[in-house]
């Protein structure tokens, strides 16, 4: 079982992670045996500052990549894996990342190797961060690899960051303008159409359809709740059937402005991956095979894996590519010049490199096209407010001139 501990070093210093012991009683002599005194041991899941705020236990992409680098540096400039694991516990700040190093430093004491010690975080190290340092401890070129894969990291940081900047005006808008409508509907609305009634004012349509809507709102707000949550919930549970994720990843991909910049991340990604796996040694299919199951489209996916089996097959990727018009002619060109030099995996990195300055374009055209559309939407819907809200007044000030 997992447990997660406190204790203190012979200089008096605080060190806490997560080890694996059969109980309490096991781990405390294992930590006696490291010349530590145990303070407390308790189950991971019982841990209560934990279950109270889960977020505490996430890794962050920066963490990981900090990780990442610190270690191919200290290994590069000739410290030992125990070594350097030591020195970077004290450096990493976030306590679920200390857990995970500490679990590590154990591991490999015992005579483990860091890829099978960070193989028990899948949620941490994706299966292709593991594969990548398995080829570098085989090579021993580890301190390579990890300088490999953090730059490959932090591109992947930047490309969504930017993806998700570029998101995140549209989205606050689009929140504040429902939280203002709903607001309306329950507080405003019914004022004013007690004011209406008393007055015995003569509705129009527009009115008529606002008051219909604040009425149902007020009246089953309950009912419109559930409906949204089991709306969210069933269309989940539906997206991850192979009908659903089908659909929906194929209109996803013919969304104006948005498909494109989905497929535009998406050969980003597949390229630097493959690119990766390819210039570390990875065998072409089996570095297919594992970044096909990185990319977050099935329509893509599937390509990916039966490119993978027509390579087996003695077919070259660049003609394998070429079948499906997912993949632009630029990468396949790309590809073939690559497997013509021999330098496949230099090739897949000015793709990528490519594709993500298409990205750019794509976010900042996206971005001044947003801004226009969604003050018109917003004009609209405030215009429509207003017609609703002003035009029963107007009318009883005009009968009363």
């Amino acid at each position: 079982m997992k447990l997660h501990y406190k204790a203190a070093t012979k200089d008096g210093k605080l060190e806490q992670g997560v080890i694996d012991a059969g109980d309490i009683n096991e781990a405390a002599q294992y930590l006696r045996s490291k010349e530590l005194t145990p303070i407390h041991i308790i189950k991971e899941e019982d841990n209560p500052i934990a279950r109270a705020f889960p977020m505490l236990k996430r890794v962050k992409s920066s963490d990981l990549v900090l990780f990442t680098r610190q270690l191919s540096s200290m290994l590069a400039s000739g410290l030992t894996l125990m070594k350097a694991l030591g020195i970077l516990k004290d450096q990493v700040q976030n306590p679920a990342m200390v857990e995970i190093v500490n679990s590590i430093i154990n591991d490999v004491e015992e005579g483990k190797t860091l890829s099978s010690s960070i193989s028990k975080y899948p949620n941490v190290f994706s299966p292709i961060y593991i594969s990548l340092i398995k080829a570098g401890e085989a090579s021993g070129l580890l301190d390579k690899v990890l300088l490999r894969l953090a730059d490959n990291l932090e591109k992947q940081t930047k490309l969504r960051g930017t993806i998700r900047s570029a998101l995140m005006y549209p989205v606050i808008v689009i929140i504040l303008m429902v939280v203002v409508m709903f607001i309306m509907m329950i507080f405003v609305i019914p004022q004013l159409t007690l004011l209406y009634q008393n007055l015995n004012v003569p509705l129009p349509l527009p009115t008529q359809i606002v008051i219909g809507i604040s009425n149902f709102i007020s009246s089953f707000w309950f009912i419109v709740i559930l409906a949204v949550v089991g709306g969210f919930y069933f269309f989940r549970r539906w997206k991850k059937t192979v009908e659903g994720e089908l659909i929906i990843d194929s209109i996803m991909l013919k969304l104006p402005i948005f498909g494109k910049l989905i497929q535009q991340t998406i050969l980003a990604e597949f390229a630097r991956t493959f690119g990766l796996l390819v210039g570390t040694g990875t065998l072409v299919v089996d570095a297919l095979i594992e970044t096909a199951d990185t990319a977050n489209n099935v329509h893509y996916r599937n390509a990916i894996k039966d490119v993978s089996k027509q390579v087996e097959k003695g077919v070259t990727i660049g003609d394998a590519m070429s079948v499906y018009p997912l993949f632009p002619p630029i990468l396949i060109q790309l590809v073939k010049v690559g497997e013509q030099t021999g330098k496949v995996d230099d090739s897949l990195t000015r793709a990528s490199e490519y594709f993500e300055r298409e990205v750019d374009g794509t976010v900042k055209a996206l971005t001044t096209a947003m801004e226009p559309f969604i003050m018109v939407v917003l004009g609209v819907g405030v215009a429509f407010l207003i017609i609703s809200v002003i035009t029963p007044i107007y009318s009883l000030i005009s009968s009363i001139q």
